[in-house]
């Protein structure tokens, strides 16, 4: 009686279970670099221009300032509060979960730390009722996500901590340029786009509001990759005109 060889089958078999295991092993890897490492992020708005762009792709560093259930997938709520607490600085370039809802990513700077009073005048910027500098004005455009062109100017402000950030200003007579003065809660933060006339942010409490500790995902480090916005994901041969080349890699400040 002929007896057949079932090596070849149980080879088949035991290189499909490999090829298996080696996908879990790297599913795996990847979450644990998203979770303690870094996260990659896309800029859909404009409402932190200049400092970033719509089609921006930049890596956000988790461990910056410990981590909470959002920093894991799925926002689970395995860890209670936040653990190896680093706090925020201010002017870092943050993502947060939007306290509304706690769901929806939203990035912005860090403008006022717990038990700051921040307030707008006349489209200037109070911290604990000192005017924050502001410089070098130039004229400054952009094309908005509708098509529109949009002329503003760029300053250079100077936070108390003397970090020095780019902002725009259409003028200093829209809607979010005269508020009422904010008292920043223990454990929370105030922040704001650098685009000031064009960002729903800490200014508006109803939509925004103060941002608490928990929520931070993590700190803005670098662009790795930015596009224009015309050539479609899938269009591979238009990237080379689409690819903005001069941010690629470029830290966030």
């Amino acid at each position: 009686m002929k007896v057949l060889n079932s090596t070849p089958a149980r080879r088949k078999a035991g290189s499909l279970a490999d090829n298996i295991k080696t996908f879990v092993y790297a599913i795996l890897i990847a979450l644990a670099i998203r979770t303690v490492a870094f996260e990659p992020f896309n800029i859909p708005s404009g409402s932190m221009i200049p400092t970033l762009l719509v089609g921006d792709y930049l890596f956000v560093s988790k461990y910056s300032y410990g981590y909470s259930r959002y920093s894991l997938p799925l926002s689970l709520p395995l860890i209670p509060g936040r653990i190896l607490v680093t706090p925020p600085k201010r002017g870092d370039v943050a993502v947060f979960k939007l306290p509304r809802d706690n769901k929806t990513d939203y990035i912005k700077r860090i403008i006022g730390l717990p038990g700051d009073t921040i307030q707008m005048r006349a489209g200037r910027l109070y911290i604990n009722g000192q005017l924050v500098p502001r410089d070098n004005p130039v004229e400054f455009t952009y094309t908005d996500t509708n098509g529109s062109v949009v002329r503003t100017t760029r300053y250079v402000e100077t936070l108390p901590n003397g970090v020095k950030h780019p902002i725009l200003e259409i003028s200093d007579q829209h809607m979010l340029d005269e508020t009422p003065v904010f008292t920043v809660p223990p454990g929370h933060y105030f922040c704001m786009g650098d685009n000031r006339d064009n960002s729903q942010d800490s200014r508006v409490l109803s939509a925004v509001g103060y941002v608490p500790l928990e929520n931070f995902v993590g700190r803005a480090e670098f662009n790795f990759f930015s596009t224009d916005g015309t050539s479609a994901i899938w269009e591979l041969w238009r990237w080379p005109a689409a690819i903005r080349y001069d941010r690629l890699f470029g830290a966030i400040n």
